[in-house]
C-alpha cells in the first residue's frame, strides 16, 4: 500500500495547482482504501511478484475518487468524510472537471499495468458505475422504488467496482479461471455489504447516537433498502410520511428524527445490516476458490470489518 500512495500522489500531479488541490483534498481526507487494498492483497494471494497491480489498485482508488466528485456535484452534499465536500469549497465546474482528470489518470495506470484484460474488467466496470449513478439519480424521490430495485442500483454503482478490484490481480498473476471468478464473486459480495452498511449507518446503524455525517440519505430523497423495507412493514398507514418527506421533499426539523424511529420500530435498520452480513458471508465463502494462504485469511478478515464497523 505505500506504493500505491506513491503512484497516487505521483499522478494526480499537475503543473495546473488546482488539479492536486482538489484531488489531494479528497484523497487525503481519511478513506479506508478498501478497494485498492483487496487489488493488493489479492495479488498476493495470487502469488504475483510484480509490480503491475500496484498501477492497478491506484487506478481502482482514482476511479472511485473521480465518482466521489462528480457523486457530490450530483448530490449537492453537505459533507464528504467529515468535512465540506470539494464542490462547495472549488465550484461544480472545476471538481467535474477534476474528476474527469483522475479518470484519464486512472486509464493511463491500467495501460501501465500491461494487461488488456485487466484494463478491459476497470474500464467496464467504470461505465457499469456511470450507469448505477444514473439510475440511482433517476429513482431519488421514487418511493415506489423497491428493493430488488435498488439493490440493482448498488449492484452497479457500488459493487462492480469491488468486484473489479478484486478480478484485476488474478489476471494479472495469470491465475486459473477458478480463482479469478472467486474473487471477482468475493469483491461483488463485499460491495453489497460495504453499501448496505454505508445505509444503515445513514440513519445511525443500531448506535443509539447518531453520528455528524447522518441524514444524507434522507436529505436527498434516496429510497435505500432501509426505507424500502420500511415502507414494505409500515404499509399505506405511514406511506404518507414517506411520500411528503422523500417523495415531495418536504422536511421538517423532527422528520428524520421519526424516520429513524420508524425504521427501528419497523426492525429495517436491522434487516438491512443482516442482509450486509449475509452478502460478506457470502464473499468470504467465495474464497474457497482461492488460495488458503495468509491472504485469504485477510480479505476474510476485511469481509468481518465492513460489517462490524456498524455496531
Amino acid at each position: 500500500m505505500t506504493g500505491v500512495e506513491t503512484l497516487i500522489a505521483e499522478r494526480s500531479a499537475s503543473a495546473t495547482a488546482v488539479i492536486p488541490d482538489i484531488a489531494h483534498y479528497l484523497l487525503n481526507a481519511g478513506g479506508k482504501r478498501i478497494r485498492p487494498l483487496i487489488t493488493v492483497a489479492a495479488a498476493r494471494l495470487c502469488g504475483y511478484e510484480g509490480q503491475g497491480h500496484l498501477a492497478l489498485a491506484a487506478a481502482v482508488e482514482f476511479i472511485h475518487t473521480a465518482t466521489l466528485l462528480h457523486d457530490d456535484v450530483v448530490d449537492d452534499s453537505a459533507l464528504r468524510r467529515g468535512k465540506a465536500p470539494a464542490n462547495q469549497v472549488w465550484g461544480n465546474a472545476q471538481s467535474v472537471l477534476v474528476g474527469d482528470f483522475l479518470f484519464a489518470r486512472a486509464f493511463m495506470l491500467m495501460v501501465d499495468a500491461g494487461s488488456m484484460r485487466a484494463l478491459h474488467v476497470l474500464s467496464r466496470a467504470a461505465a457499469v458505475i456511470a450507469e448505477g449513478e444514473v439510475r440511482q439519480l433517476a429513482a431519488a424521490r421514487q418511493i415506489a422504488t423497491t428493493r430488488d430495485q435498488y439493490m440493482d442500483i448498488i449492484a452497479a454503482k457500488t459493487a462492480a467496482l469491488f468486484a473489479a478490484a478484486a478480478q484485476v490481480s488474478p489476471i494479472l498473476a495469470g491465475a486459473s479461471p477458478r480463482v479469478e471468478a472467486g474473487l471477482e464473486i468475493y469483491g461483488r459480495e463485499l460491495g453489497l455489504a460495504f453499501q448496505l452498511v454505508d445505509d444503515a449507518l445513514d440513519y445511525g446503524g443500531v448506535a443509539e447516537a447518531l453520528g455528524k455525517n447522518t441524514g444524507d440519505d434522507f436529505r436527498e430523497g434516496k429510497i435505500t433498502l432501509p426505507v424500502a423495507l420500511a415502507m414494505e412493514a409500515g404499509g399505506e398507514a405511514e406511506r404518507s410520511f414517506w411520500a411528503r418527506t422523500m417523495g415531495e421533499g418536504v422536511q421538517g426539523p423532527e422528520d428524520f428524527d421519526e424516520a429513524v424511529a420508524r425504521l427501528k420500530r419497523h426492525g429495517a435498520l436491522d434487516a438491512t445490516l443482516e442482509q450486509a452480513r449475509a452478502h460478506a458471508a457470502r464473499a468470504v465463502e467465495a474464497l474457497d476458490a482461492a488460495p488458503d494462504n495468509v491472504w485469504s485469511q485477510s480479505l476474510a478478515a476485511l469481509a468481518e470489518f465492513v460489517v462490524e464497523r456498524a455496531y
